[in-house]
Protein backbone atom coordinates (compact mmCIF):
# COMPACT_ATOMS: atom_id res chain seq x y z
CA UNK A 1 0.00 0.00 0.00
CA UNK A 2 2.83 2.20 0.84
CA UNK A 3 4.61 1.48 -2.48
CA UNK A 4 1.36 2.28 -4.42
CA UNK A 5 0.64 5.33 -2.57
CA UNK A 6 4.16 6.59 -3.59
CA UNK A 7 3.92 5.80 -6.93
CA UNK A 8 0.06 8.03 -7.45
CA UNK A 9 2.01 10.98 -5.32
CA UNK A 10 4.70 11.11 -7.82
CA UNK A 11 2.05 10.75 -10.82
CA UNK A 12 0.49 13.81 -9.15
CA UNK A 13 3.24 16.02 -8.66
CA UNK A 14 3.99 15.39 -12.05
CA UNK A 15 0.99 16.32 -13.08
CA UNK A 16 1.01 19.51 -11.35
CA UNK A 17 2.26 22.99 -13.86
CA UNK A 18 5.86 23.36 -13.96
CA UNK A 19 7.04 26.53 -11.82
CA UNK A 20 6.99 29.65 -14.15
CA UNK A 21 10.19 30.57 -15.45
CA UNK A 22 11.36 34.00 -14.49
CA UNK A 23 11.83 36.64 -17.56
CA UNK A 24 14.19 39.11 -18.22
CA UNK A 25 12.64 42.54 -17.89
CA UNK A 26 13.90 45.82 -19.69
CA UNK A 27 12.78 49.09 -18.68
CA UNK A 28 13.02 52.21 -21.05
CA UNK A 29 12.75 54.91 -18.74
CA UNK A 30 11.99 58.42 -20.14
CA UNK A 31 14.72 61.12 -19.18
CA UNK A 32 13.06 63.49 -21.98
CA UNK A 33 15.86 62.28 -24.90
CA UNK A 34 18.76 61.04 -22.62
CA UNK A 35 19.17 57.40 -21.51
CA UNK A 36 18.54 55.41 -18.69
CA UNK A 37 17.68 51.34 -19.34
CA UNK A 38 17.32 49.25 -16.39
CA UNK A 39 17.76 45.32 -16.85
CA UNK A 40 16.70 42.99 -14.31
CA UNK A 41 17.72 39.14 -14.82
CA UNK A 42 15.39 36.59 -13.23
CA UNK A 43 18.42 36.16 -10.42
CA UNK A 44 17.58 39.64 -9.02
CA UNK A 45 20.36 40.86 -10.31
CA UNK A 46 20.00 44.49 -12.21
CA UNK A 47 22.17 46.85 -14.55
CA UNK A 48 20.88 50.31 -15.72
CA UNK A 49 22.21 52.02 -18.15
CA UNK A 50 23.30 55.48 -17.66
CA UNK A 51 21.26 57.93 -15.30
CA UNK A 52 19.54 60.80 -17.78
CA UNK A 53 20.26 64.40 -16.89
CA UNK A 54 21.36 66.28 -13.80
CA UNK A 55 18.90 69.08 -12.33
CA UNK A 56 15.20 68.85 -13.14
CA UNK A 57 14.39 67.99 -9.12
CA UNK A 58 15.47 64.78 -9.31
CA UNK A 59 12.75 63.96 -12.42
CA UNK A 60 15.15 60.99 -13.77
CA UNK A 61 16.23 59.87 -10.74
CA UNK A 62 12.70 59.05 -9.18
CA UNK A 63 11.61 57.71 -12.79
CA UNK A 64 14.47 55.42 -12.47
CA UNK A 65 14.02 54.19 -8.71
CA UNK A 66 10.05 54.25 -10.36
CA UNK A 67 10.76 51.12 -12.93
CA UNK A 68 13.22 49.63 -9.85
CA UNK A 69 10.40 49.35 -7.78
CA UNK A 70 8.06 48.07 -10.58
CA UNK A 71 10.71 45.47 -10.87
CA UNK A 72 10.95 44.14 -7.53
CA UNK A 73 14.34 45.81 -6.81
CA UNK A 74 15.21 47.60 -4.00
CA UNK A 75 19.12 48.14 -5.08
CA UNK A 76 20.80 48.80 -8.31
CA UNK A 77 23.51 46.20 -8.26
CA UNK A 78 25.56 47.98 -11.40
CA UNK A 79 25.44 51.23 -13.55
CA UNK A 80 27.04 51.54 -16.79
CA UNK A 81 28.04 54.92 -17.76
CA UNK A 82 28.34 54.45 -21.52
CA UNK A 83 30.30 57.91 -21.96
CA UNK A 84 30.28 61.27 -19.77
CA UNK A 85 28.11 63.47 -22.05
CA UNK A 86 25.41 64.87 -19.33
CA UNK A 87 22.25 63.42 -20.64
CA UNK A 88 23.88 59.69 -19.80
CA UNK A 89 26.05 60.37 -16.71
CA UNK A 90 24.64 63.77 -15.18
CA UNK A 91 21.93 61.59 -13.37
CA UNK A 92 24.26 60.09 -11.35
CA UNK A 93 24.59 62.30 -8.15
CA UNK A 94 20.76 62.55 -8.05
CA UNK A 95 20.35 58.80 -8.50
CA UNK A 96 22.83 57.49 -6.02
CA UNK A 97 20.37 59.77 -3.30
CA UNK A 98 17.35 58.09 -4.42
CA UNK A 99 18.32 54.78 -3.96
CA UNK A 100 21.23 52.18 -3.33
CA UNK A 101 23.99 51.35 -6.17
CA UNK A 102 26.55 48.22 -5.40
CA UNK A 103 29.31 48.94 -8.64
CA UNK A 104 30.02 51.84 -11.19
CA UNK A 105 31.07 50.94 -14.71
CA UNK A 106 32.64 53.49 -17.58
CA UNK A 107 35.38 53.25 -19.98
CA UNK A 108 37.79 55.67 -17.96
CA UNK A 109 38.79 59.12 -17.93
CA UNK A 110 36.61 61.74 -19.65
CA UNK A 111 38.25 63.15 -23.26
CA UNK A 112 35.79 66.17 -23.17
CA UNK A 113 37.96 69.75 -22.39
CA UNK A 114 34.83 72.06 -21.93
CA UNK A 115 34.58 73.49 -18.58
CA UNK A 116 30.86 71.89 -17.91
CA UNK A 117 32.20 68.47 -19.55
CA UNK A 118 34.99 69.17 -16.43
CA UNK A 119 32.72 69.80 -13.98
CA UNK A 120 30.12 67.00 -14.88
CA UNK A 121 32.94 64.39 -15.13
CA UNK A 122 34.41 65.75 -11.47
CA UNK A 123 30.82 65.42 -10.12
CA UNK A 124 30.80 61.74 -11.19
CA UNK A 125 33.54 60.81 -9.66
CA UNK A 126 32.39 62.59 -6.12
CA UNK A 127 29.46 60.74 -6.46
CA UNK A 128 31.03 57.42 -6.62
CA UNK A 129 33.78 57.69 -4.43
CA UNK A 130 32.64 55.33 -2.06
CA UNK A 131 31.35 52.53 -4.97
CA UNK A 132 33.50 49.93 -6.52
CA UNK A 133 34.44 50.76 -10.39
CA UNK A 134 34.70 48.94 -12.95
CA UNK A 135 36.50 49.73 -16.41
CA UNK A 136 36.30 46.98 -19.23
CA UNK A 137 37.33 46.61 -22.19
CA UNK A 138 36.30 44.79 -25.26
CA UNK A 139 35.52 41.30 -25.22
CA UNK A 140 34.90 41.30 -21.28
CA UNK A 141 32.25 39.93 -19.76
CA UNK A 142 30.07 41.47 -16.96
CA UNK A 143 29.36 40.06 -13.81
CA UNK A 144 25.77 40.03 -14.13
CA UNK A 145 24.07 36.69 -12.49
CA UNK A 146 21.87 35.35 -15.13
CA UNK A 147 22.64 37.54 -18.24
CA UNK A 148 25.45 36.91 -20.60
CA UNK A 149 26.97 40.66 -21.19
CA UNK A 150 30.05 40.89 -22.96
CA UNK A 151 31.92 44.27 -23.58
CA UNK A 152 31.81 44.82 -27.68
CA UNK A 153 32.88 48.68 -27.50
CA UNK A 154 35.08 51.10 -24.90
CA UNK A 155 37.14 54.12 -24.82
CA UNK A 156 37.25 53.86 -28.67
CA UNK A 157 38.27 50.36 -28.99
CA UNK A 158 35.66 47.63 -30.51
CA UNK A 159 36.38 43.93 -30.25
CA UNK A 160 38.68 42.37 -32.76
CA UNK A 161 37.48 38.91 -32.77
CA UNK A 162 33.19 38.12 -33.36
CA UNK A 163 31.25 37.05 -31.04
CA UNK A 164 30.31 33.10 -30.62
CA UNK A 165 27.76 32.76 -34.34
CA UNK A 166 29.33 36.35 -35.61
CA UNK A 167 32.41 36.14 -38.16
CA UNK A 168 30.21 35.46 -41.11
CA UNK A 169 31.80 37.92 -44.27
CA UNK A 170 29.73 40.84 -44.55
CA UNK A 171 28.20 41.63 -48.21
CA UNK A 172 27.44 45.06 -47.29
CA UNK A 173 30.94 46.91 -46.30
CA UNK A 174 31.32 48.30 -49.94
CA UNK A 175 28.29 50.43 -49.45
CA UNK A 176 30.32 52.35 -46.51
CA UNK A 177 31.13 55.93 -46.60
CA UNK A 178 33.29 57.25 -43.59
CA UNK A 179 32.21 60.18 -41.70
CA UNK A 180 34.53 63.05 -39.74
CA UNK A 181 35.94 61.47 -37.30
CA UNK A 182 34.45 61.44 -34.19
CA UNK A 183 36.62 62.60 -31.15
CA UNK A 184 33.94 63.12 -28.33
CA UNK A 185 32.84 61.01 -25.81
CA UNK A 186 30.30 59.65 -28.00
CA UNK A 187 32.92 57.38 -29.92
CA UNK A 188 34.56 55.76 -27.07
CA UNK A 189 30.64 54.54 -26.16
CA UNK A 190 30.86 51.08 -23.77
CA UNK A 191 28.75 48.93 -25.80
CA UNK A 192 27.07 45.84 -24.86
CA UNK A 193 25.48 42.64 -26.05
CA UNK A 194 22.79 40.46 -24.28
CA UNK A 195 22.34 37.43 -24.44
CA UNK A 196 19.48 35.26 -22.34
CA UNK A 197 18.92 32.00 -23.42
CA UNK A 198 17.94 32.29 -26.85
CA UNK A 199 17.34 35.85 -26.76
CA UNK A 200 19.59 38.53 -27.89
CA UNK A 201 19.92 42.50 -27.87
CA UNK A 202 22.27 44.84 -28.16
CA UNK A 203 23.39 48.17 -26.83
CA UNK A 204 26.17 50.71 -28.29
CA UNK A 205 25.64 53.66 -26.31
CA UNK A 206 26.06 57.01 -28.33
CA UNK A 207 28.88 55.04 -30.31
CA UNK A 208 28.90 56.59 -33.68
CA UNK A 209 29.14 55.89 -37.47
CA UNK A 210 32.61 55.15 -38.09
CA UNK A 211 33.11 52.58 -34.99
CA UNK A 212 29.88 51.23 -36.07
CA UNK A 213 31.50 49.86 -39.13
CA UNK A 214 34.47 48.44 -37.18
CA UNK A 215 31.70 45.82 -35.64
CA UNK A 216 30.02 44.82 -39.00
CA UNK A 217 33.50 44.53 -41.45
CA UNK A 218 34.88 43.30 -43.01
CA UNK A 219 32.79 40.14 -41.19
CA UNK A 220 29.88 40.82 -38.96
CA UNK A 221 31.61 40.59 -35.49
CA UNK A 222 28.31 40.24 -33.88
CA UNK A 223 25.66 37.72 -34.06
CA UNK A 224 21.82 38.36 -34.85
CA UNK A 225 19.87 40.16 -32.43
CA UNK A 226 16.12 40.06 -31.46
CA UNK A 227 16.01 43.68 -30.45
CA UNK A 228 17.85 46.59 -31.59
CA UNK A 229 18.19 48.79 -28.98
CA UNK A 230 18.78 52.10 -31.47
CA UNK A 231 22.31 53.78 -30.76
CA UNK A 232 22.58 57.21 -30.07
CA UNK A 233 19.06 58.21 -29.71
CA UNK A 234 17.96 57.45 -33.17
CA UNK A 235 20.38 60.54 -34.29
CA UNK A 236 21.76 60.34 -37.83
CA UNK A 237 25.05 60.35 -36.49
CA UNK A 238 25.24 56.52 -35.36
CA UNK A 239 23.02 53.61 -36.63
CA UNK A 240 25.61 52.80 -39.34
CA UNK A 241 23.23 50.97 -42.37
CA UNK A 242 26.09 48.79 -42.84
CA UNK A 243 26.03 47.53 -39.12
CA UNK A 244 21.91 48.12 -38.70
CA UNK A 245 21.16 45.63 -41.62
CA UNK A 246 23.17 43.35 -40.71
CA UNK A 247 21.94 42.81 -36.60
CA UNK A 248 18.67 40.66 -38.41
CA UNK A 249 16.42 41.72 -35.68
CA UNK A 250 12.92 42.19 -35.75
CA UNK A 251 11.94 44.97 -33.22
CA UNK A 252 14.19 48.27 -32.62
CA UNK A 253 13.39 50.43 -29.39
CA UNK A 254 14.18 54.58 -29.61
CA UNK A 255 15.10 56.23 -26.74
CA UNK A 256 14.72 59.04 -28.33
CA UNK A 257 13.14 62.91 -27.18
CA UNK A 258 10.55 64.89 -28.89
CA UNK A 259 13.51 67.00 -29.69
CA UNK A 260 16.39 64.99 -29.85
CA UNK A 261 16.95 62.14 -32.10
CA UNK A 262 14.63 59.88 -33.98
CA UNK A 263 16.05 61.45 -37.41
CA UNK A 264 14.01 60.96 -39.95
CA UNK A 265 17.85 58.69 -41.84
CA UNK A 266 17.77 56.71 -38.72
CA UNK A 267 14.11 55.72 -39.51
CA UNK A 268 14.33 54.67 -42.87
CA UNK A 269 16.89 52.57 -42.18
CA UNK A 270 15.83 50.56 -39.48
CA UNK A 271 12.65 50.17 -41.47
CA UNK A 272 14.86 49.03 -44.15
CA UNK A 273 16.49 46.41 -42.51
CA UNK A 274 15.96 43.06 -43.51
CA UNK A 275 13.52 40.71 -40.96
CA UNK A 276 12.17 44.59 -39.47
CA UNK A 277 8.81 44.36 -37.99
CA UNK A 278 8.29 46.50 -35.62
CA UNK A 279 9.70 50.06 -34.34
CA UNK A 280 8.52 51.42 -30.45
CA UNK A 281 9.41 55.29 -29.48
CA UNK A 282 9.58 56.81 -26.04
CA UNK A 283 8.65 60.12 -27.75
CA UNK A 284 6.89 61.21 -31.07
CA UNK A 285 10.21 62.53 -33.20
CA UNK A 286 8.38 66.22 -34.21
CA UNK A 287 10.86 66.51 -36.76
CA UNK A 288 9.96 63.70 -38.20
CA UNK A 289 6.06 63.75 -38.76
CA UNK A 290 4.01 61.09 -39.29
CA UNK A 291 5.82 59.20 -42.13
CA UNK A 292 8.82 58.87 -39.75
CA UNK A 293 7.00 58.08 -36.73
CA UNK A 294 6.30 54.74 -35.22
CA UNK A 295 2.52 54.59 -35.39
CA UNK A 296 0.91 56.26 -31.92
CA UNK A 297 0.40 52.62 -30.50
CA UNK A 298 4.08 52.33 -29.92
CA UNK A 299 4.80 55.55 -28.37
CA UNK A 300 5.36 55.61 -24.95
CA UNK A 301 4.93 59.54 -25.33
CA UNK A 302 2.91 61.05 -27.89
CA UNK A 303 3.04 64.97 -27.20
CA UNK A 304 5.02 67.55 -25.97
CA UNK A 305 3.83 67.53 -22.50
CA UNK A 306 6.51 66.03 -20.08
CA UNK A 307 3.94 63.00 -19.08
CA UNK A 308 7.27 60.57 -18.40
CA UNK A 309 5.90 57.33 -19.55
CA UNK A 310 8.43 54.36 -20.00
CA UNK A 311 8.55 51.05 -22.55
CA UNK A 312 8.90 47.72 -20.88
CA UNK A 313 10.74 44.65 -22.39
CA UNK A 314 9.82 41.02 -21.21
CA UNK A 315 11.98 38.16 -22.51
CA UNK A 316 11.81 34.40 -21.62
CA UNK A 317 14.31 32.03 -22.16
CA UNK A 318 13.13 30.45 -25.68
CA UNK A 319 13.36 33.66 -27.46
CA UNK A 320 10.00 34.83 -27.34
CA UNK A 321 9.74 38.04 -25.84
CA UNK A 322 6.91 41.18 -25.83
CA UNK A 323 6.92 44.94 -25.31
CA UNK A 324 5.16 46.95 -22.83
CA UNK A 325 3.66 50.58 -23.60
CA UNK A 326 2.44 52.25 -19.64
CA UNK A 327 0.76 54.86 -22.36
CA UNK A 328 -1.57 52.77 -23.27
CA UNK A 329 -1.73 49.42 -21.01
CA UNK A 330 -1.30 48.03 -24.29
CA UNK A 331 1.79 45.36 -25.35
CA UNK A 332 2.29 43.04 -28.49
CA UNK A 333 4.14 39.54 -28.50
CA UNK A 334 6.62 38.35 -30.49
CA UNK A 335 7.08 34.25 -31.29
CA UNK A 336 10.24 32.50 -30.50
CA UNK A 337 12.31 32.58 -33.59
Amino acid sequence: MRALASVFICVFLLSLPAAAEKPLQIYFVDVEGGQATLFVAPSGQSLLIDTGWPGHAYRDAMRIAKAAKLAGIKKIDYVLVTHFHEDHVGGVPQLVQKIPVGTFIDHGESVETGNREKILYAEYRKAIANSQRIIPKPGDKLPIKGLDVTVVSANGDVITSPLAGGGAPNQLCSAHVDKEVDTSENARSVGTYYQFGKFRTIDLGDLTWNKEFLLACPSLKLPPVDVYIVSHHGAELSSNPVLVKSLGFRVAIMDNGSTKGGDASTVDTIRSSPGFQDLWQLHFANAGGKEHNAPDAYIANVVEADTGYYLKLTAWEDGSFEVYDERNKQSKKYAAR
